[in-house]
């Protein structure tokens, strides 16, 4: 029992807190989220330099090993990043067995969860071992995500090249321009801004899991169940359908205003811990309207600027890092319904940067509950219930 003030009475009984809130469950050196002054930071730096002048690569290295990569150390990161894209051909007999209506994100749980079969160091949970599974899973879980989609639209997988980027290989696999620089340099700011972000839902599951000191894959699993939810990972593709719904311009201001009125939740907007702004939808926001731009279909960033101006109207409520990035993916091409899958391909590699942490000081991650049932009740014989 902890004897810690904000976490105990005077008397030393625990205190409930609702979800959490407030509660510091973990000391972390892998990311900073400065909610008062909306700035995130990964191993110190901040997102808005990673997100200008980094690639994904070099992120993953960073969470991973706890330093930006040299010039070589970068080099055979992505030698091995590369190496790693292929999966287990019984992988691909799986998702070709999958009820076609699988959501993408339950296809891509389920195939890491099969993934463990055949990694040759699943029950080796050592910090380097650790290591080398989570380079297989950040290169394998695009290649996962691809296939399926190819599968369940009747077409056989693309298979990974050698020769392009993380997210270059991404849109290859999933048949889209591959070569389109403006594409490209979206897919790899939307991976490098949702690396890794604190004690989320997701991350924090992961850290349970590897607490009990079970394998790499077993917690990202469990994270990837956390994420699929609609108030967490799931936010984007509700955001972007929400759009879809809305359809018109000029029909913004009524959406807004009636969901207000009957307290439908306007999905994108307001973060637990931002109250100033994500400094992440800044990035997302330039990109949306940029690739709008380039399409000619700028009516849905038009749209979500203007849901985001008319909530404004009635709550001081901002876009979390899921409101542009909805539109933009959508203007990538990427199936609405791979959204929240695209979401885990980035966060992969700061779940496995968590669990490498929990497994590094390690204590089992064990909270208590408050019973508030009834006492006292005595067991009745069946004969007289």
């Amino acid at each position: 029992m902890s004897s810690n003030p904000t976490n105990s009475t005077a008397s030393g009984k625990p205190v409930f807190v609702k979800g959490l809130d407030g509660i510091v469950a973990v000391q972390t050196h892998i990311s900073m989220v400065d909610g008062p002054n909306s700035n995130l930071s990964y191993r110190g730096i901040n997102v808005n330099e990673l997100a200008s002048n980094t690639t994904y690569e070099e992120v993953s290295f960073l969470l991973l090993h706890d330093h930006l990569p040299t010039r070589s150390e970068l080099a055979d990161f992505n030698a091995r990043l590369v190496a790693n894209r292929w999966l287990p051909a019984p992988l691909y007999d799986l998702l070709r067995q999958l009820p076609r209506d699988t959501v993408p994100m339950e296809a891509l749980r389920t195939a890491v969860s099969a993934l463990s079969f055949y990694d040759p160091e699943i029950e080796d949970i050592s910090i380097e071992a650790t290591q080398r599974k989570a380079v297989r899973l950040i290169s394998q879980f695009p290649t996962i995500c691809a296939a399926y989609q190819r599968i369940r639209e009747g077409k056989e997988p693309i298979a990974p090249t050698a020769h392009l980027s993380h997210a270059a290989n991404t849109l290859h696999m999933l048949g889209l321009p591959s070569g389109d620089t403006d594409f490209v340099r979206a897919m790899d700011a939307y991976y490098v801004l949702l690396a890794d972000h604190g004690m989320n839902a997701s991350t924090f599951t992961s850290r349970v899991v590897a607490s009990t000191q079970a394998d790499l894959h077993s917690a990202i699993t469990a994270a990837m169940a956390a994420l699929k939810g609609p108030l967490h990972g799931g936010a984007n593709e509700a955001t972007m359908n929400m759009l879809l719904e809305i359809d018109d311009p000029a029909k913004v201001d009524a959406f807004v205003d009636n969901a207000f009125v009957t307290k439908r939740k306007i999905m994108g907007i307001g973060h637990r811990i931002y109250k100033n702004g994500d400094p992440r939808a800044v990035h997302l926001n330039a990109w949306a309207e940029q690739l709008g731009r380039k399409l000619n279909q700028i009516k849905y960033f038009d749209m979500a600027h203007k849901v985001s101006n008319a909530v404004l109207r009635h709550r001081e409520l901002y876009p979390n890092v899921d409101f542009y990035s909805a539109p933009m993916l959508y203007y990538i091409g990427v199936p609405i319904d791979l959204f929240t899958p695209m979401f885990a391909c980035s966060r992969v590699a700061g779940w496995s940067a968590h669990v490498i942490e929990q497994y590094n000081d390690n204590v089992l991650i064990r909270p208590q509950s408050e019973y508030i049932g009834s006492n006292d009740i005595h067991y009745v014989p069946i004969s007289e219930r």
